[in-house]
């Protein structure tokens, strides 16, 4: 070094060969060293040395070490960059090898080469000022610190003739080329995030050096869907109380910091209640259909008999004509199983013009399934009847709660008294779901509940409801049901006409009264399904007889014919189900004993005493 105005570096430089990346004056690079001359550079001069001079070395671009000690030294790149290794930190694994972390100081141009054995010293020329690096405040021309910084693969080509270029204005034409397309690139990339979420669509850009597949629904990666959320809480027409909680919430989500949106989980935790809050339907109803009669042929077509429900019915609808603010009622269907409690709510729903939801509450023993869980807990989720809300999208639709009278009660709560505030209609109008934790109106939903019995619905519960009987049917209720709705449905599901198969109503009577003996008809529909089962064998076997293949008539012999198929292996169609082929399907009947109770006079005989017995 000398100690004039200007700042030299060493005349004599060890030469660091390198292919990988290049090194500009101002910029920090780090080096994987793993061939021979590199590795005695690290050792012998790194490693070894104590003073700062020892720590500056030049780095050669361009130019790859052999990898035995022994091989040519290849042509070096005249035009280097010296730098001082800032950090040095070896590794064995999965090979010996040094990660050199270097900082450019200036360019030099290699005069001559003094030795190649240990490592490659050459007499170098410097080329670059080092006080417009080291003193960035002195006047002169401005400094390109930091030029580039570490550059791709890509750009490895034009990083080399960056360096080559001596002179400032030469380096600011090489340089600013490149300059100008990162910028274009990432200004389209910008742009390419704040595209509305509608395009449905994938697009993948090429920038200089990298690659990026953009999806443009995701907006998670920057903050602009915050002023989407915010428009959609606008046009939610939600009540004051939960207006005034979403902007509280939005507020919040706008002062967590946009970088830290993938680590924070009050970012996750906001965002997901905010999300259902703009989906729940606080003000979206369904427009109801009270045409009586219309809604008279639907269910009677729908179902048979059930007289009183569909009277039921019919008087809310009256009801609903004449006073339009009417609150939903409460209903109970309550009747053994099989008899169409489920399938007349769903009607009933058609029947209004309504949205129908099914919460199967057999079995549930937590009333967080009811009401939800808070927040404060982790994985928190809102209870079933916000969740069917928001399922169906509409805030009057028809909510059957299925087996109602199989209600558990565990350490986690009691979910029948949850369901008080749930079925009562004095209080619904501000049901709290834990989650939610502002009210929403239920007064416009009807609530149906079926159960088997009332023994095990709790009176508090139970009292809250309007309670409708549905009795078992009768045999003659039971042969019309078979023959209006079972059979045309059996046959549909297994592939037969009515011109392939006919069950007579004395077969039906014998099916319901030797085979079914039950409140309700599942068991009578099973018994028809095993029996379409049966003739559909028969009918897929003749069909497979009538399409056999037969030889052509020009491969026959002379004199040959071609084989009749005997008709007498055809069944005759339609299958007709009598007695006898009734018992060859389902088996022999439900056994019937009859018992004959006869009174007799009681004798009572000894067979032997107590002294005896414990004598022998």
């Amino acid at each position: 070094m000398s100690s004039s105005g200007d700042i030299q570096i060493p005349n004599r430089l060890p030469l660091l060969l390198t292919h990988e990346g290049v090194l500009l004056p101002g910029s920090t690079v780090r080096f994987s060293v793993d061939s021979p001359r590199n590795m005695h550079l690290v050792r012998q001069r790194l490693l070894k040395g104590t003073s700062l001079k020892s720590t500056i070395i030049g780095v050669i671009p361009n130019t790859k070490d052999p990898e035995q000690d022994s091989g040519d030294l290849p042509t070096l790149h005249k035009i280097g960059t010296a730098g001082i290794a800032v950090q040095v930190v070896g590794s064995n694994w999965p090979k010996p090898h040094y990660t050199l972390l270097i900082t450019g100081l200036c360019r030099f141009r290699v005069s001559s080469l003094l030795k190649e054995r240990p490592f490659v010293l050459a007499e170098v020329e410097q080329l670059d000022k080092l006080e417009q690096y080291t003193t960035p405040a002195a006047p002169g021309p401005p400094a390109d610190d930091g030029e580039l910084g570490e550059l791709s693969h890509k750009f490895y080509q034009a990083a080399v003739q960056v360096l080559d270029a001596v002179s400032l204005e030469e380096r600011f034409r090489k340089a600013l080329p490149l300059l100008t397309k990162q910028i274009e690139g990432l200004k389209l990339l910008q742009k390419t995030r704040k595209l509305s979420p509608d395009n449905e669509k994938k697009v993948e850009y090429v920038f200089p050096g990298r690659q990026f597949n953009l999806d443009e629904e995701d907006e998670d990666d920057n903050g602009d869907d915050t002023a989407a959320l915010e428009r959609k809480v606008h046009e939610a027409n939600m009540p004051e109380a939960a207006y005034k909680v979403c902007l509280k919430e939005l507020k919040r989500l706008k002062k967590m910091p946009q970088s830290m949106y993938q680590t924070m989980p009050e970012y996750a935790l906001t965002r997901n209640y905010l999300d259902l809050m703009v989906e729940l339907p606080w003000s979206k109803s369904t427009k109801d259909c009270l045409d009586i009669r219309a809604a008279r042929t639907l269910l009677d077509n729908d179902h048979y008999a059930m007289d009183k429900l569909k009277r039921r019915v019919l008087e809310y609808i009256a009801v609903k004509q004449l006073k339009t603010s009417l609150k939903g009622p409460i209903l109970c269907f309550v009747g053994p199983p099989g008899v169409g409690k489920t399938s007349v709510g769903r009607s009933l729903a058609r029947t209004l013009g309504r949205e129908f939801h099914r919460i199967a509450l057999g079995g549930v023993c937590d009333q967080s399934d009811i009401r939800g869980h808070r927040r404060t807990y982790v994985g928190s989720m809102p209870g079933r009847i916000i969740n069917g809300l928001k399922t169906v999208g509409v805030n009057n639709p028809v909510f059957l709660l299925d087996e109602v009278d199989k209600l558990g009660k565990s350490l986690q709560g009691d979910p029948a008294a949850a369901l008080l505030e749930v079925l009562d209609p004095e209080q619904n109008h501000s049901f709290t779901d834990h989650y939610l934790n502002v009210a929403f109106d239920l007064s416009q939903v009807l609530f149906i509940a079926t159960a088997n019995t009332t023994a095990t619905i709790p009176p508090a519960l139970l009292d809250r409801m309007e309670v409708l009987q549905v009795p078992g049917y009768t045999q003659e209720e039971k042969v019309e049901i078979a023959h209006r709705h079972l059979i045309p449905n059996q046959l549909e599901q297994h592939g037969l006409t009515p011109q392939q198969l006919h069950i007579p109503q004395d077969t039906t009577q014998e099916i319901i009264g030797s085979y079914t003996r039950e409140a309700g008809v599942r068991s009578l529909e099973r018994k028809i399904g095993a029996i379409c089962r049966a003739v559909a064998v028969k009918v897929a076997e003749a069909h497979k007889v009538t399409k056999t293949e037969t030889p052509e008539s020009s491969m026959l012999q002379e004199g040959e014919r071609l084989p009749l198929i005997d008709n007498a292996d055809l069944p005759e169609m339609p299958i007709v189900i009598d007695h006898n082929t009734l018992r060859d399907i389902l088996g022999p009947a439900v056994f019937q004993m009859e018992v004959c109770i006869q009174p007799t006079q009681l004798t009572e005989t000894g067979s032997g005493n107590r002294k005896t017995t414990v004598m022998s």
